[in-house]
């Protein structure tokens, strides 16, 4: 089985670690093949052309089987009122990539900045609406100078509802248990959305459930991070949580996550491009080598999926309190093969 994969790099530290991950795709890979297309998306690609998503560019992104983006954006490219560029979100939001997969795994206690959780000790699923919520009001950007802005919080029943559904299958397949993060006490969009997320509830019996406003769940996240199994919330709430519960982990270069629709996905890393070390060689590829490995077993046949397993296992049994640079975090990966 062949596999096409539109390979976007992106801007700074992301063409790094796109080129790390692709080198451990092709070790891993076993049964089948992987044929890669680079294509130019972002800041860089705004400062050449005009334009940081062009349409065609897109348009053949579509037509691969999977999408591998490194990062994209930088602080000095903006709009001009003056957001940064997110291609990214774009992406997203044009393919319909509702559902954001945030896995959250400890490797070595040693990553962790918490006391006494050994590896998988940590362990959950973070899942974050993609296509609307607090985000929902960025593609329609106020006049200049206006005399107040609003951003709209915009929950929607039929993207709530797939999004809950997606959820429990994927908890049925871990340690059932699904836990909803909202501010059902204050705002009546995510009242909306709790109430949503009950009528789903109720048709798996077999999946615990329970609801925490999302100012609790900040604090749970560092008080009780092992309670949680598959938690589902609101497109800023999980921007915000997921880079928080990344923290508990080792910072966001262990943080991958998928973007994924019913036609499309595009696999990341979590991170940003971070221009302050970007061309240093400094950066931690394991985000996006993650990120590679969760592409694999969304291809979901045998050998696919055997190759993920076979990159996560290798990334687990590195010390990476020994190893520092990108290269050599790959290399100290791949040995890991022989």
């Amino acid at each position: 089985m062949n596999y096409r994969i539109a390979v976007l790099p992106g801007d700074g530290i992301g063409v790094e670690v796109m080129t790390e991950a692709r080198k451990v795709l092709a070790a891993a890979a076993d049964g089948f093949a992987l044929e890669f297309d680079e294509l130019s998306v972002g800041a860089n690609e705004y400062l050449a052309s005009g334009d940081p998503l062009p349409a065609a560019t897109l348009a053949r992104a579509q037509a691969y089987d999977a999408i591998l983006l490194g990062a994209m954006g930088l602080p000095h490219v903006r709009w001009p009122n003056g957001t940064e560029m997110t291609p990214q979100i774009d992406i997203r939001e044009r393919l319909d990539l509702y559902l954001g997969l945030r896995p959250i795994r400890l490797m070595r206690e040693s990553l962790s900045p918490l006391k006494g959780y050994g590896p998988g000790e940590i362990d959950l699923l973070l899942i974050r609406e993609n296509t609307e919520g607090l985000f929902y009001s960025r593609g329609n950007p106020p006049a200049t100078d206006p005399p107040f802005v609003e951003d709209i919080m915009h929950v929607s029943r039929v993207r709530s509802e797939r999004l809950f559904h997606r959820a429990f299958a994927h908890a049925r397949q871990r340690r059932k248990k699904v836990t909803l993060v909202d501010k059902a006490n204050v705002l009546p969009s995510m009242a909306y959305f709790r109430r949503i997320f009950l009528e789903v509830a109720a048709t798996y019996p077999d999946v615990a459930t329970e609801c925490v406003y999302v100012d609790a769940m900040a604090l749970y996240l560092i008080t009780r991070p092992h309670t949680y199994d598959v938690v589902v919330t609101e497109n800023m709430f999980g921007d915000i949580l997921s880079d928080l519960a990344a923290g508990l982990i080792g910072g966001m270069g262990y943080a991958p996550s998928a973007d994924i629709g019913d036609k499309w996905a595009v696999f990341q890393p979590s991170h940003g491009t971070a221009p302050d070390i970007a061309g240093k060689g400094l950066a931690n590829p394991v985000a996006m080598i993650l990120s590679a490995a969760m592409m694999l077993d969304w291809f979901n046949t045998e050998a696919t999926r055997a190759a993920a397993r076979r990159i996560e296992r290798a990334v687990e049994a590195v010390d990476y309190g020994q190893v520092i640079g990108t290269q050599a975090i790959t290399s100290a990966i791949l040995a890991q093969f022989s």
